[in-house]
């Protein structure tokens, strides 16, 4: 967690491939510890960076979306996911309900307890939540280099794409590759409508956001368009 006090509040729910000591990778799923099932590659480097600009604080998770997903509700049967890319997932594999409640304690609860805390500390306007996505998905390669999701807060989220593509040389889609309508920001969306902030997400593609050069042009425009959002 970075600590600052401008009124956005980073939150990276993705961030880490780490599993806590008690857990190992097995050989089969060895395959997933670098893969996108696992991390979202470069989200955790500009939540930091982002932090650092705005002078504000970010929640990163420090486990791997595939112990159990932040960003998904109680429930949800891909918080805990069983299969990747048609193949299961040694993790998960028959998980019974002690263990399930394990997970969410130790790991889930606190990462949402601290969003929370954050928030107690220092009220925000804006939860701002950062992801990013596969250049190829299902054998297709994706067009799109930059997506803002939004539920409810549409006008806002409209307004930070079209922010952003103005000083950014292509176009930012609406609720793309991903819509956030659809419960695919529930870390984000759940805070912010507890403490009465407006909630958006950014996703952004690996292959661009893992390259320093490419944050580097992205993190001024990013961070003049927040500001302007929120002030």
């Amino acid at each position: 967690m970075w600590h600052g006090d401008a009124p956005v509040l980073i939150t990276c729910e993705h961030a880490s491939n780490e599993l806590p000591e008690d857990y190992a990778w097995s050989e089969a799923d060895e395959r997933l510890r670098d893969m996108h099932w696992a991390i979202d590659h470069g989200a955790a480097e500009l939540s930091r960076e982002l932090a650092r600009s705005l002078k504000t604080s970010a929640v990163l998770a420090g486990f791997t979306r595939l112990l159990v997903d932040p960003n998904r509700e109680p429930g949800s049967p891909t918080m805990f996911r069983t299969h990747c890319d048609g193949i299961a997932v040694d993790l998960n594999r028959e998980l019974d309900e002690a263990e399930r409640e394990r997970r969410l304690t130790r790991y889930y609860q606190p990462y949402h307890d601290a969003i929370d805390a954050e928030i107690a500390r220092r009220p925000r306007r804006l939860v701002f939540a950062v992801h990013s996505f596969t250049p190829e998905y299902e054998g297709e390669p994706r067009q799109v280099k930059m997506g803002v999701l939004f539920d409810h807060w549409e006008a806002p989220g409209r307004w930070l794409a079209e922010r952003l593509a103005r000083d950014l040389p292509f176009d930012v889609a609406l609720n793309e590759p991903w819509s956030g309508a659809n419960g695919l920001m529930y870390s984000a969306h759940s805070h912010a409508d507890r403490h009465g902030a407006l909630a958006l997400e950014i996703e952004v593609r690996q292959d661009l956001l893992v390259d320093p050069g490419f944050r580097a042009e992205l993190l001024p425009v990013l961070t003049a368009a927040l500001e302007e959002l929120v002030a």
